[in-house]
């Protein structure tokens, strides 16, 4: 279908706009642009769009392999709607129950529920005062993600002067609170470790460790328990697909196959080249790739932001190693989230930020659609994944997955039930030389720039490159930041940006 344009907003009418690269945040921005006006090309590397959330479809298996939560339900109804739209207009939605289970290495097992009074009883059989905690935590929660959201999140803050109006001083109170880390913050509430993971998980989606995240993400504690967790029917490859319907409606043209090599600013508007020696000739620029990879690799030295000691000194989200399987017979006891974790998990965080290893005693994560999605696994079998974190950059062999993949489904048929190794009737692994080859992610890193307390806010990369007019950025390393509700807001921001320097 083609979306009718407001014939008043049309600012880019005219213009044309490259996209460089097709996952959320340039999904998002390419819609916004083509929304206003814009004639959009769309020109990403791999044969699908998605970025990180790309599908693997082989043997009657169908596999997420990148984000499999859908979090945030307000952030995609607020983005649909931008177009008149609905996301039930392009997928379903069931609401999780559990929302996961978490199985620690001692034995215990926990299943994190929509039933908030059972959760306060969970955790009041824990820990004596941890009930009553709980309800405190999570109403300051929600109170610290409205406030985040409206003022910070929605709203693009690129520059320090725009931290100084009326409506960040009076949030400002909020804000020093959290200026701590998570692992402070949270010891506030609780004393009981298995507590305090519950509440900190997150921090993997966000790429840091509980030491080194703002207590701001506290806030995710109310997109957990308060606001659900959801699947979204055929998995976050259907919210794909709703994205790129809408584009297209809206005029996006989207190639795919389509590496840009080299991107240069000319006296009208830029020099786009994809691998096969394509040329376009847009009047302005969004990058969606990975941002260092567009500095260092795709620009002239002249016009970098950024030299490359600066992407050295950053800290990287974790990469992961990733085992895609396909199972004879079922999965129980696996819900269709489950983490399994060590009691403490202090060194597996020092495994990826301190003293980069291979953990020996890793948290992580499982995912099982097929508890919940019958399409996603021919009858009769189970469809899964299971996600380490590691550090990025780590040495990356096929000896040292063989021997890793060996001890993580061991590890799996010890704490989580379930033993897999002779039921296998696909697999496939996916690693740090990837990430790198496949998204030409810096360091093999699997989300992009983590979210310490010197990488949140203005202290990103900017949306607008600072070095040639014309030529923005989106995606996971800008603000909002890392995860696919953020990149849809990151797309946005960028297009505004765009807009705004007209």
């Amino acid at each position: 279908m083609v979306l009718r344009r407001d014939a008043d907003g049309t600012p880019l009418a005219g213009r044309s706009v490259a996209v460089v690269g097709g996952g959320f945040g340039g999904l998002s921005a390419a819609c916004y642009l083509a929304r206003d006006g814009a004639d959009v090309t769309l020109l990403e590397k791999n044969g699908q769009v998605g970025g990180r959330a790309s599908r693997l479809e082989a043997e009657g298996f169908r596999f997420d392999m990148g984000p499999s939560w859908y979090l945030m339900p307000d952030v995609f109804e607020r983005f649909f709607s931008h177009f008149g739209e609905r996301p039930a207009d392009y997928y379903e939605l069931e609401r999780l129950d559990p929302h996961y289970r978490i199985f620690y290495k001692d034995g215990d097992r926990i299943d994190v529920t929509d039933d908030r009074e059972e959760m306060v009883a969970l955790f009041e059989s824990i820990e004596p005062g941890a009930g009553e905690a709980l309800e405190s935590y999570l109403e300051t929660s929600e109170t610290h993600y409205e406030v985040a959201m409206e003022h910070f999140v929605y709203e693009d803050r690129p520059r320090l002067r725009d931290w100084v109006d009326l409506d960040v001083l009076r949030a400002a109170p909020i804000g020093l609170q959290l200026i701590g880390t998570m692992d402070d913050y949270v010891a506030d509430y609780f004393e009981n470790p298995k507590l305090r993971q519950i509440m900190q998980y997150t921090l993997v989606f966000l790429g840091g460790s509980p030491k080194n995240t703002p207590a701001l993400y506290s806030m995710m504690a109310h997109v957990d328990f308060n606001m659900g967790v959801f699947y979204p029917d055929g998995g976050i490859g259907a919210v794909v697909d709703g994205l790129a319907d809408l584009a297209s409606g809206l005029g996006v043209s989207v190639e795919t196959d389509a590496e840009v090599v080299e991107i240069t600013k000319r006296r009208e508007g830029f020099h786009v080249e994809t691998v096969d020696g394509a040329v376009h000739r847009p009047d302005f620029v969004v990058s969606d790739a990975d941002y260092a990879h567009t500095e260092q690799d795709l620009l002239p030295e002249h016009e970098r932001q950024y030299d490359a000691d600066y992407w050295a000194s950053r800290t990287y989200a974790p990469s992961a190693f990733l085992l895609y399987l396909g199972v004879e017979g079922s999965v129980d006891p696996l819900a269709h989230h489950t983490l399994v974790l060590p009691t403490d998990w202090d060194g597996h965080f020092a495994d990826i930020f301190d003293d980069p290893a291979w953990p020996d005693d890793p948290a992580y994560y499982v995912c099982a659609p097929s508890v919940t999605d019958d399409s996603v696994a021919p009858e009769g079998h189970g469809n899964l994944f299971v996600l380490v974190p590691i550090a990025p950059g780590l040495e990356d062999t096929p000896e040292l997955r063989e021997a890793y993949r060996e001890f993580v489904l061991a590890d799996l048929a010890e704490n989580a039930g379930v033993d897999l190794r002779d039921r296998i009737v696909f697999e496939k692994s996916f690693c740090v030389e990837d990430f790198a080859d496949r998204y030409n992610a810096t360091r093999g890193t699997a989300l992009g720039l983590a979210h310490t307390l010197r990488q949140t806010a203005l202290l990103r990369p900017p949306h607008r490159s600072r070095a040639v007019d014309g030529l923005y950025f989106t995606g996971g390393f800008t603000t909002p930041g890392i995860g696919v509700p953020m990149c849809l807001i990151s797309g946005e921001h960028t297009a505004s940006a765009l807009v705004d320097d007209l």
